[in-house]
């Protein structure tokens, strides 16, 4: 049931500014291209280290805890005292992590490289996601769809420009995606500028909204967003990091289909991201999340039951439906708390990260004890945690 009266988050409208939207966009590809390059080099550097899986795992480890439990706090510090010009120093940690992998000498360099790309990763998220918010013009779902869709597009091209550029060619090659994230540094100098007027201008006091919901209800609403986020992002991680090997082993695939079937999955990711925030700013967020997260349960349920055809076409469609939730939740969880937008995108993305992680390694040992067509079975039902919408309060009109 419902836990609270209907209330009414003014949005203030004005100029939508698409070059910075475009320019967090295009940096959020760029970031997360050189994110999703670190796990598709394992395979050369596991050969020429001579590295353990275990081993391999905490290089995994050590990336995702720098990116995902930093983001928070540098949200929130920022949220009491703005740096615009920390989203082109934060990527520089990223470029410095990057030339460190091409001339690593030793395991230990590895962990402290894949650690700065990801101290990079915990900076630019919560930061570039208040900048597409100042620049929204009122257009928050839109802004948010547009700034996230630029990372799905990035974490599809990078395991392609990594095979490209690195695998066959040596470690060393690694040191030209610092020339993507040296670009990403002059966008973000250019960015930051602009964010930096935007602070420097009068505000008007009507301009910002406080909610009227006790802390109670929404701490309450921010745990049931947290869970929806554990419900996608489990379900999603099944399907990015084990589907390749699910259709191989069931199917007898190859492994370049496999990919080719992955590709068209990311692709329709990259599309339900970018039509969830738009949807959501003329119908409501709390519809969207509904229809995301709960709308897949039928698509997810069949999928581990059906021949290789609708497996793949099962897999576009929710996809594209459940990825539509993301840019939703934020946006719902910044309304919740006026004042805290990099906090909360701080917290989000970093839970992003952090459950993606985690659900991973848990679905490896799943696999490795009962079998990767189990994990398709017990991961099917994650969607049905989307009744959990109904206990979030009404703040839209």
């Amino acid at each position: 049931m419902n836990t609270t009266a209907t209330t009414s988050i003014s949005r203030p409208h004005g100029e939508t500014v698409m070059r910075i939207l475009g320019a967090v966009a295009l940096v959020h590809l760029l970031n997360d291209l050189t994110q999703a390059m670190l796990p598709s080099i394992y395979p050369m550097l596991k050969a020429e280290f001579g590295l353990s899986f275990t081993q391999v795992g905490l290089i995994t480890l050590t990336f995702q805890c720098t990116a995902s439990l930093l983001q928070p706090w540098i949200g929130l510090y920022t949220d009491r005292r703005p740096m615009p010009f920390l989203l082109p120093m934060g990527m520089v940690a990223t470029l410095i992590g990057v030339l460190m992998m091409s001339f690593a000498s030793s395991f230990h360099a590895l962990l402290l490289s894949s650690a700065l790309i990801g101290v990079g990763s915990s900076t630019f998220h919560p930061e570039a996601s208040r900048v597409a918010r100042a620049a929204s013009g009122g257009r928050f779902g839109f802004a948010q769809s547009l700034f996230q869709v630029g990372g799905n597009a990035g974490s599809a091209l990078g395991p392609v420009l990594a095979a490209a550029v690195i695998i066959g060619r040596g470690q060393a090659n690694i040191a030209w995606f610092g020339l993507l994230v040296a670009a990403a540094i002059a966008v973000l100098v250019y960015v930051s500028r602009w964010h930096s007027h935007h602070l420097a201008q009068p505000r008007k006091a009507a301009a910002v909204a406080v909610s009227p919901l006790p802390k109670a209800k929404v701490y309450g609403a921010l745990t049931v967003l947290a869970l929806l986020v554990f419900s996608k992002y489990v379900y999603m991680s099944s399907l990015t990091s084990y589907y390749t090997f699910y259709l191989i082993d069931k199917f007898g695939v190859s492994v370049s289909s496999a990919q080719m079937y992955l590709f068209l999955f990311l692709a329709a990711v990259a599309a339900g991201t970018f039509m969830g925030g738009p949807i959501g700013d003329k119908i409501g967020r709390k519809r969207v999340i509904w229809m995301s997260i709960l709308g897949a349960a039928p698509f997810t349920l069949a999928l581990p039951y059906v021949n290789l055809f609708w497996t793949a076409t099962l897999t576009v469609i929710i996809g594209f439906v459940i990825s539509s939730a993301f840019s939703a939740i934020v946006v719902f969880a910044q309304e919740l708390m006026p004042g805290k937008v990099g906090m909360i995108a701080g917290i989000f993305f970093g839970l992003m990260f952090g459950v993606s992680g985690i659900g991973a390694a848990a679905m490896g040992h799943l696999a490795d004890v009962n079998g990767i067509a189990y994990v398709y079975q017990l991961c099917s039902y994650l969607p049905l945690l989307g009744i959990l919408t109904v206990l979030l309060p009404h703040i839209e009109r």
